[in-house]
Parts: C-alpha cells; structure tokens; sequence
C-alpha cells in the first residue's frame, strides 16, 4: 500500500497530538540527567572509611608485589624450571616477575577504580558546548570546577589513600629499573684476567696435546690454549675469547725487545692471539719479518719487537704471556697476562 493510498481516517488527529495520546511533540527532546541517589558512603562515614581501608589495602599489596618482583628476579635463577598445574613445567623466573608485576599494576587500578566509585563525588554535571577559544569567564569556571573535584576527592582528607597511593606509585618504577640487570651481567674483574694462571700447560688447540719445546719449529705459528679448558664446556667460547694463544719460535738473537727475551723460552714467545683493535683472531704470520696481520683492518704487529704495532688502527702491542718448561719438560705458563687483552679495554675501564 503506498502512502498515497492511507486514508484521513488513519492518521493521528490534532487533538490526539496535542494531548499526547499518539505521538510525542518532540522525540529527540533532551530528557535531562536522572535524579542523583546517594552512595552510602555520602551518607555513612563509616562506610566511607570502609572504603578508604580497601583503596589502601589494594595499594599497599601493589608495594608489596613490587617487592615480590625485585626478589623473585633475585632469587629464582635464569634457568631454574618448576611444574605449575595446569600450565605444566614452566620458568620459574618468568611466572614470578609476570605474576608479580601484574598483582602490582592491577591493584593500582583497581584501588584507582574503587575509589572513585565510591569516595569521589559521583554528581553527574552537564555543560553546553562552547566555541575552542575559551573566554576569561570560561577559564575562571574552569579552574574553580577543577578546585571543586580536587576537594571533592578528599585527596587532603583521606591521607591514609594519598600516602598509600603515593607509595604504589613510587616503587611500581623500580621493576624497570630492576629490568635493566638483564642487559648483562656484571663484569667485575672477569675482563681483567684469562684463564691463564702459573703451572697450567699451553694445550695444541690442534692435537689437544701439551706442548713441549721441540713441538715449536724456527718460523712456525702454533695455537695455545690453557690446561683444563675443554671444548664442551659451558663457558668455552668466553673463555678462550680472552685466552687464545699464538705460540711462535724465534731465534733469540733475532728479538729486539729485552722483556720479550726474559718472558720467552729458547726464543719460544706467547702472545695473544687476540687484536687489540676491534678484538678479531690474529692467524696470518710472516716468518722471514716475524709479523702477523689481523685479517680484519690489517693492524700489523712485529713479534720480534715485543708485538708493538707497525701498521693498521690497533692502538696497543698484543700482550705477552710469560712462560716456562716444567718438571716433565712441557711449556707452562708462570702467570696470567700482565694487561687485559682485546681492544683497548684498559682505556675504557
């Protein structure tokens, strides 16, 4: 049926209009703000203080699981695996720190929500839209209805909440803070000093075998590493970073530095066969000049003169380890390095 064909009959006469039996006179009128029901804590103190106990609770237990996240990320070791049900066997570390850092988040927002909804004033306030530029009248309105919030959230009455918040707030931070141990752990003298000690055997990183002197042949380059370092252990590759050797023989009459003559043995020296300029394995040797390269950025070092530079950006000789023959006849160490090998480390710390 189309509009055209409904009849008179069928639509609302003026008078149903005007007395409101068929349509309203105007359905998009704005029906204002329901009438406000007080909380029984406007009307309860006690309720009140009721509710500020809990807000306080919820911010005291943040402070405590930030504490619980600081000592759950010192106690539990990286690799240490416990069985949850029904999460099964899982980090013991990473469902502390998550369990411990959530409980200190969400009672911080639950104690924020709580109180709001139940000591903050609840009394609904409508404004008409203005133009952006706010006029001095405006701004004054403003700043005296935000005057108004601030003491209608009795933040400077409820000081048991304000301290407590405060609190929550100050030491949820130091769980970041804490986080930042993760960027590695701390050095403390383990850049100053090898694996190398007095009476450990320089091994052939070839044959695994300890060295004696007649093992090291005029011109040669040998490859060292100390006694009781083995390739499957766990902290090899940070080992031998710092300890790897390079064993050259020399004729002592061709070494020019006196106090690579009085560290070496039968013209036998040990150096380190790491490159003092960005810390690259040194491998390439010249027997006829007694140089080696770095086959990285062609830092050059003459092991006849004590390992000083010749050539390239390395700013340090290599480090030479003193070394002897022991009761059996095999080559040992009489120390550590006297200076820390690698790239200009004793510069930075």
């Amino acid at each position: 049926m189309s509009s055209q064909e409904i009849s008179k009959e069928s639509l609302p006469s003026e008078q149903d209009t005007a007395h409101g039996t068929a349509v309203a006179e105007n359905p998009f009128a704005d029906p204002g703000l329901p009438p406000h029901k007080p909380r029984i804590q406007d009307i309860d103190e006690r309720a009140a203080k009721r509710s500020e106990r809990t807000v306080a609770l919820l911010f005291t237990v943040s402070m405590l699981a930030t504490i619980g996240f600081i000592a759950s990320f010192v106690i539990f070791p990286v690799d240490k695996i416990v069985y949850v049900w029904p999460l099964g066997h899982v980090s013991a570390t990473n469902l502390s720190l998550g369990l411990t850092l959530g409980l200190a988040l969400f009672c911080i927002g639950a104690g924020a929500v709580h109180w709001a909804r139940t000591l903050m004033s609840d009394e609904e306030m409508a404004d008409d839209r203005h133009a952006i530029e706010a006029t001095p009248e405006v701004k004054a309105k403003v700043m005296a209805d935000f005057a108004d919030g601030a003491r209608e959230s009795a933040l400077g009455r409820r000081k048991l909440i304000r301290n407590t918040m405060f609190g929550a707030l100050a030491m949820v931070p130091l769980s970041g803070v804490v986080l930042l141990r993760e960027l590695g752990p701390l050095p403390e003298k383990k850049l100053f000093h090898t694996a190398w000690s007095r009476g450990k055997q320089l091994i052939n990183m070839n044959t695994h075998e300890p060295l004696r002197p007649e093992d090291v042949a005029v011109g040669s380059l040998t490859f060292a590493m100390p006694e009781g370092l083995e390739e499957s252990d766990h902290e090899f590759n940070n080992e031998i970073a710092k300890a790897a050797l390079m064993i050259v023989r020399i004729q002592p009459e061709d070494i020019k530095d006196k106090r690579e003559l009085e560290w070496s043995h039968e013209g036998i020296v040990a150096f380190s066969k790491i490159c003092t300029h960005v810390g690259c394995p040194i491998s390439l040797y010249e027997q006829q000049t007694h140089h080696v390269l770095c086959p990285c950025h062609q830092s050059t070092f003459d092991l006849s003169d004590g390992a000083r530079v010749i050539f390239g950006p390395a700013g340090h000789a290599l480090p030479q380890l003193r070394i002897g023959v022991n009761d059996k006849g095999f080559l040992e160490a009489l120390g550590d390095f006297d200076e820390p090998v690698g790239p200009a480390f004793w510069e930075r710390g």
